[in-house]
């Protein structure tokens, strides 16, 4: 038996870093890019139409947003309001998406290649899930460049995450420098910067609650109120202990149904979140880094495109291809089916009682 494969979904012209999946109107959108080297690989962010063709999900380009000279390396959704760490600096871009009316499209206020509409499959666009063309009319989408910002000031700067905040009103930068820094939306306006980590910061989440969770190149996990520190958890004091092997902490995120992973050397797997059992797993799906994940999400669009499957995951790596992973429905006994089971039970336990001991009852 051959090695387990995931679906292609969608090829870039670009090696992809980041992804970030629009619950409202179904969009996938895609970054990456070959830098500023001259090279001929081109930077961008891809717009995909998410839909479901003779049973299956696919993806088409709807538009695609040139960078010019910059690659994106990560980004932040909140709303149809994009933050994307482009370089050392933080790029806002403003998308709207809406029905698709008559011939004519409006021309895009952003430069742009490749298919900004889509009216079945064009030619340009690359489909999946069995190729199947919609004959219906699609969505126009038109994306602008808000605000810009430089985020890291390092030797080498670069901007390594983002996040925005529960209610979309600020985001947070951390990058080589080791500084967190927190903007307003749209404005970016700085409101707060402080040292977190000796070195890199890896990744950061903001709580509902004010607080900050960042985790550090420099083998620390911190929990922040604004830029007082609360607590510390540090690899060597906290973590199990290899001294022959490096261990850091790599990421936060906020607590779910399932855990997507994705690995260094290509390998793609769902875990249940509480317990991390494994429920599906790709050895090397993409034979290389596996630069981002992204789960479909469970409102919006994401129950009509995940059809009768339990979950779907994305990824995306520097090969220039996003996978789909699908996790199908466990089986599972109804409630009513247990408590009818349940009383049956009880009930036989008291026939045998009965008969075993006449007078129990």
């Amino acid at each position: 038996m051959g090695r387990r494969r995931a679906p292609e979904l969608y090829r870039a012209p670009f090696p992809l870093y980041a992804l970030q999946v629009d619950p409202s109107t179904g969009l996938l959108i895609a970054a990456g890019g070959g830098g500023a080297a001259k090279t001929g690989i081109k930077n961008g962010v891809h717009f995909l139409q998410l839909e479901r063709i003779n049973g299956r999900l696919s993806a088409s380009l709807l538009h695609s947003h040139d960078t010019e000279t910059r690659a994106t390396m990560n980004l932040a959704l909140a709303g149809d309001i994009l933050a994307a760490g482009q370089d050392a600096h933080c790029q806002l871009l403003r998308f709207q998406a809406h029905q698709q009316k008559g011939n004519k499209a409006e021309k895009a206020g952003s430069k742009e290649q490749g298919p900004r509409q889509r009216k079945g499959a064009a030619p340009a666009e690359k489909k999946c899930g069995g190729g199947a063309e919609t004959q219906h009319e699609g969505l126009e989408l038109r994306v602008e460049n808000l605000q810009a910002v430089q985020t890291d000031f390092s030797s080498d700067p670069l901007q390594k995450v983002v996040c925005f905040n529960h209610d979309n009103t600020l985001l947070a930068t951390g990058g080589t420098d080791g500084y967190v820094r927190v903007w307003k939306v749209p404005s970016l306006e700085k409101v707060l910067e402080f040292k977190a980590h000796e070195g890199e910061i890896e990744d950061l989440a903001l709580g509902p609650d004010g607080k900050l969770v960042t985790v550090g190149r420099d083998l620390k996990a911190s929990v922040w109120q604004k830029n007082q520190l609360v607590t510390q958890l540090h690899w060597q004091e906290n973590g199990p202990t290899f001294s022959s092997t490096p261990y850091r902490y790599q990421a936060c995120s906020e607590s779910g149904t399932f855990l997507g992973l994705g690995t260094v050397t290509g390998s793609v797997a769902i875990y249940i979140a509480f317990s991390l059992q494994c429920l599906y797993y790709v050895r090397e799906a993409h034979g290389i880094v596996v630069t981002d994940v992204a789960f479909l999400p469970e409102k919006g669009r994401g129950p009509e495109l995940l059809g009768s499957h339990e979950t779907a995951l994305f990824s995306v790596a520097v090969d220039s291809r996003c996978q789909l992973h699908l996790l199908p429905s466990r089986r599972s006994v109804p409630v009513w089916l247990l408590l009818l089971l349940c009383v049956g039970l009880i009930v036989v336990t008291i026939l045998l009682l009965q008969s075993a001991f006449p007078g129990f009852l």
